[in-house]
């Protein structure tokens, strides 16, 4: 059986898990800097740990759990990688380079249920969730990417909007928060991390609750139920007078603005009709959320959808100004590599199975 990878654990569950091991709340302390301050790969080169202690770590965890499948790195410096995981599934993980930071943009889940019609990480249904650890790996994986060009770099910012729902793993998801942001370890800001959701409305209102204070986007694309669940099925079981109730508890609760994700699509729904309705669904709110305007990025397999013209995004964006709401065009990144989410995924399983198929016709034919 593979072992876990030692990630998934905060520093207070590793202080417990080796106090029943025996071992002093030191040790938990001086592992964890050795994981994300040393950035060690391998259990052995903790060299002032105790030897019985880095014995039991080694018989019941492993360091990481990913492997590098493929790397794919674009003129503006974004590098996306595809993982594999012990299992032999792979995952999307993309760095992007910001004039405010370095940031990660991490996966939740293998493959996606919420059925986004537009949407590359949508073409393979899930299978299941990523422990915490593949989700930390994903961190540490990168940071040792940047450490080993010996430039200094580190990871600032994390985004949590790579293939999956992360509400729909949640346990974990929030264990990765604490990893992650931890003072002894990786120390990422709680207000550098934003977390994307398709609108689970339940978790929102238990994400607010726990008060972590990364930041929280909604991912809306459509102002009305009937347009929202011709494009995100999702909408069926949680249509917009369950989602906006939840959204305005969060921001009552948690006194944080919130940003709601809109990926324009030609024709579909980027007409300023759209974004004066728009508008007008979260005017209550309007103080404390922002919009963020998406271009499309097109995937061969929905070629239904196209991206929108740049005047109807301006025309979109004017609309949202002259409401007074705060609204953004997102900037792009490797738009000459697999930029879509999901897409570099996609392309190797299916080339993957275009030459299993390729096998099994020449074994016929022989």
């Amino acid at each position: 059986m593979n072992k876990p990878s030692i990630y998934g654990l905060t520093l207070e569950q590793l202080t417990i898990w080796l106090a029943g091991q025996g071992h002093k709340k030191f040790r938990a302390t001086q592992v964890w800097e050795w994981l994300y301050r040393k950035r060690v790969t391998d259990f052995s080169e903790m060299v002032d740990v105790n030897p019985d202690c880095l014995r039991v770590l080694a018989e019941h965890f492993a360091i990481t759990t990913l492997k590098e499948h493929v790397k794919q790195e674009a003129a503006d410096g974004t590098v996306k990688f595809l993982f594999m995981l012990d299992d032999g599934n792979l995952i999307e993980t993309v760095l992007m380079r910001h004039k405010y930071g370095l940031s990660v943009c991490v996966t939740t889940q293998v493959g996606c249920n919420i059925g986004c019609s537009f949407c590359a990480s949508g073409l393979l249904a899930k299978s299941r969730d990523l422990s915490s650890g593949e989700i930390v790996s994903q961190i540490m994986k990168v940071q040792l990417h940047l450490d080993q060009a010996k430039q200094g770099e580190r990871v600032s910012h994390i985004v949590v909007m790579g293939i999956g729902e992360p509400f729909d793993n949640f346990t974990n998801l929030v264990d990765f928060i604490h990893v992650v942001t931890d003072h002894k370890g990786l120390a990422i800001g709680a207000r550098r991390i934003t977390v994307s959701t398709s609108g689970l409305a339940g978790k929102i209102k238990e994400f607010a609750d726990l008060n972590l204070r990364v930041n929280l986007a909604i991912s809306l694309h459509a102002p009305n139920n009937e347009l929202r669940t011709r494009i995100m099925k999702i909408n069926r079981a949680i249509p917009i007078e369950k989602l906006m109730p939840a959204i305005h508890y969060y921001v009552e609760r948690t006194n944080q603005r919130i940003a709601f994700e809109y990926i324009l699509l030609k024709g579909v729904n980027d007409q300023l009709e759209q974004a004066h309705e728009l508008a007008e669904l979260i005017k209550d709110i309007r103080h404390a959320v922002s919009v963020n305007l998406i271009p499309y990025n097109p995937v061969d397999e929905h070629s239904q959808y196209q991206r929108s013209m740049p005047e109807a995004v301006r025309g979109f964006f004017d609309v949202l100004k002259q409401h007074g709401i705060n609204s953004s065009i997102r900037q792009e990144h490797g738009t000459d590599i697999d930029a879509a989410c999901g897409q570099l995924r996609s392309k190797q399983m299916k080339e993957g199975q275009e030459t299993s198929s390729d096998r099994d016709q020449a074994a016929i034919g022989s």
